[in-house]
């Protein structure tokens, strides 16, 4: 592995910030200063120093991962069960989950150990897309669909979203939509709600607020009881993925969701 990239991927810094550290010196390979970024060495056997300390590598991991119901995203929690309580057969010490989705939500999720990968998809400046599923009580008129689309004002007052773009799936009665709707209906829908209309379809945002997309369509009168975020960026929830499954990103992925970190690494 080249120098400059063993460095940046254990988080001394990025790469050009690396390549200055190496030209003034500051980087020792097994016990000599090393003054080429490109210099090749072993990354398990060699021994890289940073001002007189030992630096060790730890392979940078992505994890595509379907969040189950019922699970919250975060590292711990006392109470309940946690998304990386699902990473028992890997070593989760460093792995945290990318961005969050609610209890009851379910679909795509990023797991890494990148602070880099993390900060590129949920930093607000940088408007990367993410498109939900849902299934909600009410109906949504012309002019709802495009309040929602041209930014909507939250509950909260003091939140307008960006622009948003929403497809319409399914609209009808619960009692003539129930049935479609079964592997997505908890317990929590009562019998009597037969006649009330319902509505699905896919809502697309670039923001990541506090249970946005419930809020959103809450706005415009809509209540949401079922939500599945089904992509990030251009990559999709893999369909053979089972809730609770993951599996590694593959290059192409990373690719698409951080060209410029692969071009570096080039």
């Amino acid at each position: 592995m080249r120098l400059d990239k063993y460095l940046a991927e254990t988080s001394v810094g990025r790469r050009k910030e690396v390549r200055i550290l190496i030209k003034d010196k500051k980087i020792r390979v097994n016990g000599e200063i090393e003054l080429l970024p490109a210099a090749e060495i072993d990354e398990e056997n060699d021994i890289i120093e940073y001002l007189n300390h030992q630096i060790k590598y730890t392979r940078k991991v992505y994890y595509m991962f379907h969040k189950p119901a019922g699970c919250v995203t975060a590292r711990k929690d006392l109470k309940h069960t946690t998304v990386l309580d699902y990473f028992q057969d890997v070593d989760n010490n460093c792995l945290f989950p990318v961005g969050r989705l609610d209890k009851d939500t379910e679909g795509l999720l990023f797991i890494t150990n990148d602070g880099e990968f993390n900060h590129h998809l949920m930093h607000p400046k940088k408007h990367v897309n993410k498109t939900y599923f849902f299934w909600a009580f009410g109906e949504l008129s012309i002019e709802k669909i495009q309040q929602l689309e041209d930014g909507i004002e939250l509950d909260s007052g003091d939140f307008i979203t960006k622009k948003a773009k929403l497809e319409i799936l399914r609209t009808g009665l619960f009692k003539e939509l129930k049935v479609e709707m079964k592997e997505n209906l908890n317990d929590k829908i009562k019998k009597n709600r037969d006649i009330q209309p319902v509505i699905s379809g896919y809502l697309t945002i670039s923001e990541g607020c506090k249970h946005q997309v419930k809020r959103m369509l809450k706005a415009v009168g809509c209540y949401v009881i079922y939500l599945r975020r089904i992509s990030i960026g251009n990559v999709a929830l893999d369909d053979s993925l089972k809730k609770g499954d993951y599996r590694e990103l593959t290059y192409e992925e990373i690719e698409l969701l951080m060209p410029k970190k692969n071009k570096e690494d080039k």
